[in-house]
């Protein structure tokens, strides 16, 4: 099995890999392209040279022992005129003592020349790479035979600058080809991307508990088997979700009432007896019952946070009022001025029932821990795109080592009876459940202030 590139998106990968080879290909193609044009190009100067060592031979006529040139003035310019392109020539006897043309032409080094037979060779001259051809002629009487020696060269930028214009004539249309073909593969890409992007859609616009199948008709068979695995993953968590969910509504009924039972015994007995042994103990009794119902209430409402989360519109800033005059008459009793401040409305996306949840416990928080005479106020106020819920005191507040554990669960400040350390760790999650986060700031001089970020 073949890991991807670390850090790559697949789009990326596929074009990597489908692209990378189509330019090695098409690099490759540009050199044996070149490579090819310049044997081409060679043959031609071959043949050029092979007729023109021929027809200078021509002009050399053996008499006797000596030898005729009749090679006019006219047809030498003509050889000599063009430097880029000169042709350059010498007649030599014996091979390689000058007789007529350019002096020093460069001889054909290790190869043996057949008299009668050109005899090609490549060579520099005068710094410049040439292409030459050399034909030995035999002359003279029996008894005194010699041997003469016909050469032509040509220079090898003709021949270099012909194979770059065919080059570029040839590449031209491949690079544009190419640029064709590229487009063409990324935009089958896209296509065959497409249903995964289609999926990543859905998954992403799903709420945090939304475990239905996902359907997906018009796809390829490996995005079904994704689509199918993903499915049963979601049957098997909805399974285990509607299993906790039937654990907490057993786990209320068969907690709750059997403590609301004991709370109200102990009621009953502390207002029958009259001794006061029995009756501090009856005391503690019931504020052991009632701390059990409070815990077992934060323990099935943090469950329940975790578990489910539905999103509607709602007014918070209403909500925040109506739990602030819920939650006037107890602010009352301890002592404590309890009011609600900000935007008269404020829509968002959440669930009533958690978002009620949230403040009960930041208000209750207050309130149990702030003393008589003290402001508790519940604001919601709008920073952009984003809603702040946020219960403020006057209160003592806390150390800036108490404010880095206010969010775990069964943390506790004090040890004053009622709390068990989950209010604030409730508060934190239905936070997040909405899309936010929760954080908590000192107020000056002092209080504290708990502020729920909603989106």
């Amino acid at each position: 099995m073949t890991a991807g590139v670390p850090g790559l998106s697949l789009r990326r990968q596929l074009l990597i890999w489908l692209l990378l080879p189509q330019l090695v290909l098409w690099a490759g193609g540009g050199l044996l392209a070149y490579r090819i044009a310049l044997s081409y190009a060679e043959k031609g100067i071959d043949q050029s040279l092979t007729q023109s060592v021929r027809a200078l031979a021509r002009q050399v006529k053996p008499i006797g022992s000596g030898l005729l040139i009749d090679f006019p003035r006219a047809a030498q310019d003509v050889l000599e005129q063009d430097p880029d392109d000169r042709i350059s020539y010498m007649v030599s006897s014996p091979p390689g003592q000058f007789l007529l043309g350019n002096q020093r032409l460069p001889q054909p080094e290790g190869l043996v020349a057949v008299p009668g037979e050109p005899l090609l060779y490549s060579a520099t001259f005068e710094k410049r790479p040439m292409r030459f051809v050399a034909m030995d002629l035999n002359y003279g009487e029996d008894n005194a035979p010699q041997t003469m020696r016909v050469q032509v060269g040509k220079s090898l930028a003709v021949q270099q600058r012909i194979a770059r214009e065919l080059i570029a004539d040839m590449l031209a249309p491949l690079l544009a080809a190419g640029v064709l073909l590229s487009l063409a593969v990324y935009g089958g890409i896209q296509r065959g991307l497409a249903p995964l992007t289609r999926l990543t859609a859905q998954l992403e616009n799903r709420s945090v508990n939304a475990l239905s199948p996902i359907g997906m008709t018009q796809a390829p068979n490996e995005v079904h088997a994704l689509v199918q695995a993903i499915n049963g993953l979601l049957d098997e968590v909805a399974r285990n979700v509607n299993q906790e969910k039937r654990f907490i509504s057993d786990a209320a009924h068969q907690l709750r009432t059997p403590l609301a039972g004991l709370i109200s015994q102990v009621e009953l007995a502390q207002r029958e007896n009259s001794d006061p042994v029995v009756g501090a103990r009856l005391n503690k009794v019931r504020t052991g019952a009632e701390r059990s119902a409070h815990l077992v209430h934060q323990l099935l409402t943090l469950a329940r946070t975790e578990t489910t989360a539905r999103r509607e519109t709602l007014d918070l800033a209403a909500l925040a009022r109506e739990v602030a005059r819920e939650w006037t008459p107890k602010a009352v009793a301890a002592g404590v001025d309890l009011g609600f401040e900000g935007n008269d409305h404020r829509e968002l996306q959440g669930d009533a029932l958690q978002l009620r949840e949230a403040m009960a416990n930041l208000i209750d928080n207050a309130l149990r821990y702030t003393p008589r005479g003290s402001a508790v106020t519940l604001k919601v106020e709008a920073h952009g795109d984003r809603t702040c819920l946020i219960v403020e005191d006057n209160g003592p507040g806390l150390s800036d080592g108490d404010m880095a554990h206010v969010f775990q669960r069964f943390w506790r400040a004090s040890e004053q009876p009622g709390g068990c350390g989950l209010g604030l760790a409730i508060v934190r999650e239905i936070a997040r459940r909405h899309g936010g986060d929760a954080l908590v700031e000192r107020v000056e001089p002092h209080g504290l202030r708990v502020v729920l970020t909603l989106s």
